[in-house]
């Protein structure tokens, strides 16, 4: 038995026990290939998007989908530089190797890797892990821990009183309601651009209290369920709804959730 002493209800006990430290293998081997290239000179390419991506993102990801299709060669995969493979799986890891490459290219420490089990559709485990720092951030439906020990969201019941974060200021302009959504950053007590998997990490360990994106990928997103719920916060996409059928993501404390979804209404 490990530290992780509640389940999910979406795996079963022994099964989510496995999986949980499969995970983590799957979190040290893309942390051992990100390392070394850490301000360490490394080639800077521009995708389709102009997203950048560089040797880092691409070999982490081998090294996960290597090691997933080694164990469990019925499961997918789903990862941002090399895709989908058994995509109609019942079981599904769904990975970003590198959440945050702008912070990573510059030399900053808000990245992460994010990993998922997807499960019958449903994500049933998350994983948030920092390689460079060693934190590393897991979550199930019911608990979520930093480093073993369990970890929740701060309480804060006024939008007066949060601190709230997100990865681009500007992005939500084009995507959703930029007016309404400045008129939120005004109305906080503080607002902070401390973007990508890092803010979602500080909502979950109480370092913050609402972070959100405007546009999403499925990899971007499946890892932060279980643990922005596990820690007792709520998440749900920019509309209040379902955020694994979502293409944005607010995640909050849960007490703030419909407030902020009602300013970003403009109501």
């Amino acid at each position: 038995m490990t530290e992780f002493t509640r389940y999910s209800g979406i795996l079963e006990r022994d099964e989510q026990e496995e999986l949980l430290v499969f995970a983590r293998r799957l979190a040290e081997v893309s942390a051992a290939v990100i390392r070394p290239y850490f301000r360490n000179g490394f080639d800077v390419e521009l995708k389709a998007d102009e997203s950048p991506v560089t040797a880092a993102d691409r070999n982490a990801e081998l090294a996960m989908r290597e090691l997933i299709e080694r164990t469990y060669p019925d499961h997918g995969v789903l990862g941002e530089e090399f895709g989908s493979h058994l995509p109609d799986a019942r079981y599904r890891w769904v990975l970003d190797p590198i959440d945050g490459t702008k912070a990573f290219v510059s030399g900053a420490y808000l990245f992460g890797t994010l990993i998922a089990l997807v499960k019958d559709g449903r994500p049933a485990i998350g994983v948030i892990n920092q390689p460079i720092v060693g934190d590393y951030l897991v979550g199930v439906a019911e608990q979520t821990w930093l480093n073993g020990r369990p970890v929740h969201i701060a309480a804060c019941d006024r939008l007066e009183d949060a601190i709230l974060l997100s990865t681009d200021h500007w992005n939500v302009f084009t995507h959703q309601n930029g007016p309404a959504y400045e008129a939120l950053t005004r109305r906080v007590k503080r607002y902070n651009n401390w973007g990508d998997c890092y803010g979602y990490s500080l909502v979950a360990t109480g370092g913050a209290h609402i972070m959100m994106d405007p546009i999403m990928n499925e990899w971007d997103l499946m890892a932060l369920i279980p643990i922005i719920e596990g820690a007792g916060g709520r998440i749900t996409d920019w509309h209040g709804g379902d955020p694994v059928t979502g293409l944005s993501s607010v995640a909050t404390n849960g007490a703030l959730h419909d407030a902020v979804i009602r300013a970003l209404r403009g109501e």
